[in-house]
């Protein structure tokens, strides 16, 4: 009997002779007059309008002919919208999902090179906030279903596009998917869904693997408070409540979890090796066997882009103490982010942290839970992936990935709807400009991934 790994496998062999060049076609034209107009909408999470963002799109796809009872515009608060659009199907099958958010981090132009709500085009590269998180998958995925909508295509199955909002402020989507899953959960009601999560990764332009989100780690913040009854500085203590913080940070800091590999991740460290130097690939090939030696486990765990994919991290990101210069501290406090791999109860890793600062510090939980677990190997989509990414990007590898960071993903995930990460983009492994300064994507991985989205989408969505 196959089973999907046996069908994945076989299908890592698959390539076609050479990449697919994109020449400035009126298809190509019309995506990037939608990612402009995107982009160049203010949707910061917490003072942008996500809400003009979702009516833009949706006047974008009743323009090119779809009915108003298909396309549903839902303003969840003042400036917060989600749009839900469907291209509807034969109905042979249950329908598939294409999601993207439209907010997107704080960006300010002094720290810019250039205004980070234009879109400037500038050494082979777009520039701007949401270039490529997420407003490239959001503008392919409306720019696809118009350009479905005017061939006449009909698939087998509906398909359903969902920009959501908030995604970008983590467990606290109350205005985003969470509430289209709590009061427009029919209209979500799929197969499986194609979100963002994973790329395809270049080694100075060069394709060396397309990875495919399956799993993400939980995000979770604690919040670390010390409180001590101060004083004047002038008559200092060995002990208040800045140091007691200071030092129950130092043994957080110095704390590693344990190892703990899954289905995602073993098999992500077994094919990602061929792509690493000698000894680092000898050691991730190592640590995806049973029984690996520790030594092994050691050298990998000093690579911070490794060691987030084999254990739960926590980290310090934000502290905060005292009240005046003068002064003995009243109280110390500290964020702590953590990331939590599927499968690790949160209660655990917040006991572990709160032996770590020991007694005097209160450690509280600051976000909500939303763990989820990995969505299935399914040879149907990695057999697409692999057969459309292998004319795209010829030899590159598909590996099934596990995503450090978090994405609403999670949500459909315990929604009960399979979610694969995949963007489509291509970029540097070495670059991640993500929330960063001056979020750039390259002009060429722009019209290749609109295309390839739009041949993907096809592939599993069948009809004609």
């Amino acid at each position: 009997m196959n089973s999907p790994m046996v069908a994945i496998a076989a299908g890592f062999a698959l390539a076609s002779a050479a990449a697919i060049a994109q020449p400035r076609s009126a298809h190509d034209r019309h995506a990037f007059d939608i990612y402009k107009e995107l982009v160049e909408i203010d949707t910061v999470t917490a003072t942008g309008d996500t809400a003009r963002a979702a009516e833009a799109m949706a006047t974008r796809l009743r323009a090119a002919g779809f009915p108003d009872e298909d396309v549903r515009v839902f303003r969840t608060a003042p400036r917060k919208g989600n749009l839900v659009a469907r291209l509807r199907g034969a109905g042979a099958r249950r329908p598939m999902i294409l999601m993207a958010h439209i907010d997107v981090v704080e960006a300010r132009r002094e720290d810019w090179s250039s205004d980070p709500f234009k879109v400037v085009e500038r050494d082979g590269h777009y520039y701007g906030r949401g270039t490529i998180d997420d407003k490239f998958m959001a503008s392919a995925f409306v720019a696809n279903l118009a350009r479905f909508r005017k061939e006449g295509y009909r698939p087998d199955r509906d398909v359903i596009l969902v920009l959501e909002t908030d995604e970008e402020a983590g467990d606290s989507n109350r205005y985003g998917i969470g509430w289209l899953l709590e009061n427009q959960r029919a209209l979500l009601d799929a197969e499986f869904a194609l979100n963002e999560g994973a790329d395809i990764g270049l080694d100075q332009g060069k394709p060396i693997r397309v990875d495919v989100q399956t799993s993400e780690k939980l995000y979770m913040d604690f919040r670390l408070e010390v409180h001590d009854a101060g004083g004047h500085s002038s008559q200092p203590r060995p002990i208040n409540a800045i140091y007691q913080l200071a030092a129950a940070l130092n043994r957080i800091g110095e704390f590693r979890f344990p190892m703990a590999l899954n289905e995602t991740t073993r098999t992500w460290f077994e094919r990602a090796s061929q792509f690493e130097e000698p000894r680092i690939a000898a050691d991730m090939r190592a640590i995806a066997q049973p029984g690996a030696e520790p030594e092994a486990s050691e050298r990998l765990s000093a690579i911070p882009r490794l060691n987030a994919q084999m254990r739960t991290t926590c980290v310090a990101t934000m502290i905060e103490g005292g009240h005046a210069p003068n002064a003995l501290p009243q109280l110390a406090k500290a964020n702590v982010n953590c990331r939590i791999l599927p499968g690790h109860p949160v209660a655990e890793v917040e006991a572990a942290l709160k032996r770590l600062a020991g007694p005097g510090i209160s450690v509280e939980r600051a976000t909500n839970a939303n763990e989820s677990q990995p969505s299935p190997l399914n040879a149907e989509i990695f057999g697409a992936i692999e057969r459309i990414a292998g004319e795209f990007w010829p030899g590159a590898p598909v590996i099934p990935a596990m995503s450090s960071g978090a994405t609403d993903g999670a949500a459909l995930r315990n929604a009960g709807i399979a979610t694969y990460g995949h963007s489509g983009i291509a970029g540097e492994v070495s670059e991640n400009r993500l929330h960063g300064r001056d979020e750039r994507i390259l002009v060429k991985s722009f019209y290749d991934g609109v295309e390839y989205l739009y041949r993907l989408v096809k592939a599993l969505a069948g009809g004609k």
